[in-house]
């Protein structure tokens, strides 16, 4: 095998910095290049008819052929990692089997074994073995001698409606698609050229009709993996598995004899919709077995639990006070909910919203909507994180009483109407009440009878407390009175005579008068 860093197959079956199986894998393949070792029994893609497309499928037929001829074959471990076992077929050969298949014994890194080759997987470039099946397939087979139960191997030779035409020796049987394997398998034309393991379920010499099964194989393999699973495996241990099924729950993932549930709370620390957002059916995934119950086979597993816990850091990363930025993942009435990191997530209480008066949330955000925020309160115990978005920008409170000086006249806009007054808006985020009172002159029941919400009124700043965040307004005192006219001043004029002619006669009176007699002469 070529010595290269990066070599995939090395790093994905080997441990790291094991010196021994490394001495052990390199005496195993040296001289082989990555190229050959993929490159072996791997049928070629069909090249277009322009591009020798027969000597390309004439290629894949011999390829299949020489794979449906290895039968039995001794082999030699190279390397045992997370339950999988890569094993020196010779030659140019690597297989891969499940360590769950020595149940006799456990596997030993060095020693030779016999391996039955059940089928090539192009996708990791290695034929797959099995031990069990070794020892009990009948070899010697006729019509004399087949009975329903007998474990032969056959090659897959053609492909009908109904499922795989299989030739046992010289004996052709047909295996319907749902006995192909313990799923359903929509592309079952994967098998063809392949060498299997089946079991014989449906026989007649007479008549030469002869079905198999390799579905009842794996079932029986898959029964004698479960007993030993659940002998070893307790609460608390790590295992490799792959997801045979996703339901709007969770995914149900075999862990090589036995299937347990990951409940779709359990799939991540972030928030999922759906658990096929995370993962599909074939996906191999590392899971944490949470329970146990080996009297029924019952399981419940986790993949958030095998991840690094994102609330570990976050005193550090979100203290109170930080700015951070995020991302709106659901809007409620009460707020909406921010994620800043996966896993982690914040409220945004609608009072944080801004510095107005906000009716729904989301009249200022969205979901999907980046937004800076501020770290207003954190309880890393219980998983919670408050911010703010209306503290993240400035305060028009800060410096509204110079802004806004008694007595000042400005320009507002009315928000809203109540029965006792009016609210107006000097600037977004800076409200005062005007008071039904101090809307106008003329006596009216409601301010809704003045101002309407979205009209623009002068008003004057009668009060303002910055700490109570409370400004007081006046419309009626906002309206500016024109200057008397010559003919007002000279009446007001006329009056304060008359006025101070009436008081200095008043001034001059006797006492012991009658006070009102004197008065009504006046």
């Amino acid at each position: 095998m070529s010595n290269e860093p990066n070599d995939p197959l090395k790093e994905k079956f080997r441990p790291e910095g094991d010196p021994e199986i490394d001495k052990a894998l390199t005496d195993a393949l040296a001289g082989l290049s990555t190229d050959q070792i993929y490159g072996f029994d791997k049928p070629r893609e069909t090249a277009p008819a322009s591009e020798g497309g027969d000597a390309a499928q004439a290629d894949h037929a011999a390829a299949a052929a020489a794979l449906a001829r290895q039968g039995i074959r001794r082999g030699r471990i190279v390397s045992i990692r997370k339950g999988d076992i890569l094993v020196d077929l010779g030659g140019k050969s690597q297989g891969l089997i499940s360590e769950l298949q020595f149940d006799d014994e456990p596997p030993v890194v060095g020693k030779e074994y016999d391996f039955s080759v059940e089928r090539y997987d192009p996708a990791e470039g290695l034929v797959i073995l099995s031990r069990r099946a070794a020892g009990a397939i009948q070899q010697n087979v006729s019509w004399e001698n087949l009975e329903p139960g007998t474990l032969v191997e056959g090659v897959v030779t053609g492909m009908n409606k109904g499922g795989l035409e299989v030739t046992v020796k010289s004996m052709r049987a047909f295996m319907p698609s749902g006995q192909v394997n313990l799923f359903f398998e929509k592309d079952i034309s994967v098998y063809l050229g392949q060498k299997l393991v089946v079991e014989v379920t449906q026989c007649d010499a007479l008549t030469h009709n002869l079905v198999v099964s390799r579905r009842n194989v794996l079932e029986k393999e898959k029964e004698v993996n479960r007993k030993k699973l659940l002998e070893e495996i307790q609460e608390g241990d790590s295992r490799r598995g792959t997801v045979r099924s996703v339901t709007d729950f969770g995914a149900f993932v075999d862990l090589g004899g036995a299937d347990g549930l990951v409940h779709v709370s359990e799939m991540s620390y972030s928030r999922v919709r759906h658990p096929s957002d995370i993962v599909k059916v074939g996906d191999e995934v590392d899971v944490k077995i949470l329970k146990v119950d080996k009297a029924t086979g019952k399981m419940s597993l986790s993949i958030r639990q095998g991840m690094p816990d994102p609330w570990a850091e976050v005193e550090t990363k979100y203290a109170v006070g930080n700015q951070v930025t995020g991302r709106v993942m659901r809007v409620e009435n009460f707020g909406a909910f921010v994620e800043l990191e996966p896993g982690v997530e914040g409220l945004l209480p609608v009072s944080e919203l801004s510095w107005q008066r906000v009716r729904s949330p989301k009249e200022v955000v969205n979901v999907d909507d980046m937004a800076k925020l501020v770290v207003i309160a954190l309880d890393p115990a219980q998983r919670k994180l408050t911010l703010s978005l209306k503290q993240a920008g400035p305060d028009p409170w800060s410096d509204a009483a110079e802004k806004y000086t008694k007595d000042s006249i400005v320009i507002g806009k009315v928000t809203r109407t109540v029965d006792f007054g009016a609210f107006v808006e000097l600037e977004p985020g800076l409200e005062g009440l005007v008071h039904v009172s101090e809307i106008s002159n003329q006596r009216i029941r409601t301010a809704a009878d003045a101002v309407k919400p979205g009209q623009e009124v002068r008003v004057r700043i009668l009060e303002i407390d910055r700490n109570a965040r409370r400004v007081g307004l006046s419309i009626k005192r906002a309206i500016e009175v024109p200057p008397p006219s010559p003919e007002q001043l000279a009446a007001i004029e006329a009056n304060k005579k008359k006025k101070d002619e009436r008081d200095k006669k008043r001034s001059n009176l006797k006492g012991g008068l009658d006070f009102n007699y004197w008065n009504k002469k006046l």
